[in-house]
């Protein structure tokens, strides 16, 4: 038992290891797979109750983006902290990405036309272009990994 609670107390106590590209982009994919289906799902949801499309979208994006943020910030960038700022900057990202995902999804769904799955392929081209924006972000600016 106290090979346990060493082990634990190492590992709480030790200082951050610097995780790599490779893996960063793998634990990014994973989460925003979860973080995608916390979305999506919620969103399915929403229009079956009959929200509005754009209003179940903004609440889907904001439930989907709070999953990714807190898996990203624990594990993927290695409970980085971000630094001073790191709030505000994580602030202004994702209010771009909101704007931007939901904006993507809008113009895709009139793009798209009316055909089985619209609504699908709309989603999925939003959360492909806001997902780039929001690694390339988090990583260089929010928690400045080490490149």
């Amino acid at each position: 038992m106290a090979a346990v609670r060493n082990f634990v107390v190492t590992a709480v106590n030790a200082e951050p290891r610097t995780i790599g590209l490779l893996t960063q982009i793998t634990r990014f994919v994973l989460v925003g797979g979860l973080s995608a289906l916390v979305d999506y799902g919620t969103y399915q949801g929403f229009l079956a109750l009959g929200i509005w499309v754009h209003g179940a979208k903004a609440m889907s994006f904001v439930l989907g983006t709070t999953t990714a943020y807190l898996l990203n910030r624990r594990w993927t960038f290695n409970n980085a902290s971000g630094g001073t700022g790191s709030v505000a900057k994580f602030a202004l990202l994702y209010t771009v990405t909101f704007f931007v995902n939901i904006g993507m999804n809008a113009w895709m769904l009139g793009v798209l036309g009316d055909f089985r799955g619209h609504v699908t392929v709309a989603w999925i081209i939003a959360q492909g272009v806001a997902t780039a924006i929001n690694f390339v972000i988090l990583r260089t600016v929010v928690f400045k990994a080490p490149v």
